[in-house]
């Protein structure tokens, strides 16, 4: 399971108040010139209420004629390997029938301009407590786009909705799997786990990751301030890594990985000793000159 999670590497950097992120279709360049801000948003609404926001959709000026688009409501999940899916309903995914785009529905976008998009959700009295996702998708027409393509077939860009509907909500979750390795031959150092949300709305993540010579210097690697968030969705297993960029070939680290999520905090202190095989190849060979020279010494004693 570990290496299909290892492919996904997260779909969410970050939500609300510095932890938000970019979730969007694999697009060709054309698409990637239009823009959304923010990428998602986190509401928390009761049952019976109504939430207004907001959105913006620009074109920076990366494509030189104006941009079509025009935006529709689309159920959002991740499966079993935490990729994004789109437009499947479940328990989830109530909440696209409460949404409801304001204005504009479409539009066009000359370089360089923006426009607000807002729309409201309606939460009906009976809501299920916990949380609900959906995506406002904007589909976009470029001029260069081949010709006979329609506005459905282009690849498109997502503002995703993490609500929470209050009531018995429950946030909790499982930490397995949190790992540091021992001994390194080679490469860099990488920290991993997995958590599994056992509640019914998402919850946040946080990995932490400190590395130091252990006889003392200044740190390799500590993220403590600007620690790595991810939101993890309920009925859902994610699996993280958090890798050391430039480790020194060889050493003897102090390494300490700090997972928490909902109250939950697993930590893993070690001793990490990167050796690389030249090395090993050497110290055999001393070790073996070691072993001869004293069983010649014993032999020549036992001569005399």
């Amino acid at each position: 399971m570990k290496s299909n999670h290892h492919k996904i590497k997260t779909f969410i950097t970050g939500l609300f108040a510095s932890v938000l992120t970019i979730v969007a279709f694999h697009a060709p360049a054309y698409a990637e010139s239009i823009t959304m801000s923010p990428m998602n948003q986190r509401v928390v609404i009761a049952p019976g209420d109504s939430h207004s926001s907001s959105f913006t959709i620009s074109n920076p000026g990366t494509a030189t004629a104006p941009i079509d688009y025009t935006l529709s409501i689309q159920s959002f999940y991740v499966d079993e390997n935490y990729n994004s899916v789109f437009g499947e309903p479940g328990k989830y995914s109530e909440i696209t029938e409460w949404i409801t785009i304001d204005s504009p529905k479409s539009g066009s976008l000359a370089p360089n301009e923006a426009e607000e998009v807002n729309f409201t959700i309606n939460v009906p009295e009976d809501a299920p407590s916990g949380g609900q996702y959906a995506a406002i998708i904007a589909s976009i027409k470029s001029p260069e786009a081949p010709s006979g393509t329609s506005i459905q077939e282009l690849p498109s860009i997502a503002h995703i909705i993490f609500a929470e509907i209050t009531g018995e909500t429950v946030k909790q979750g499982e930490i397995t799997d949190a790992e540091v390795p021992s001994f390194l031959l080679s490469g860099n150092i990488t920290a991993s786990s997995t958590i599994k949300n056992t509640g019914n709305v998402h919850g946040i993540a946080t990995y932490t990751l400190k590395v130091t010579p252990a006889f003392g210097g200044e740190d390799i690697y500590n993220n403590e301030e600007n620690p790595e968030i991810h939101t993890i969705v309920p009925d859902r297993t994610f699996y993280n890594e958090i890798t050391v960029d430039k480790t020194p070939a060889m050493g003897f680290f102090n390494v300490v990985y700090t997972v928490s999520f909902e109250g939950v905090t697993t930590e893993v202190s070690k001793l990490v000793i990167i050796c690389p095989i030249w090395l090993l190849f050497i110290l055999a060979l001393v070790i073996i000159g070691i072993i001869i020279s004293i069983v010649f010494f014993l032999r020549a004693g036992h001569r005399r």
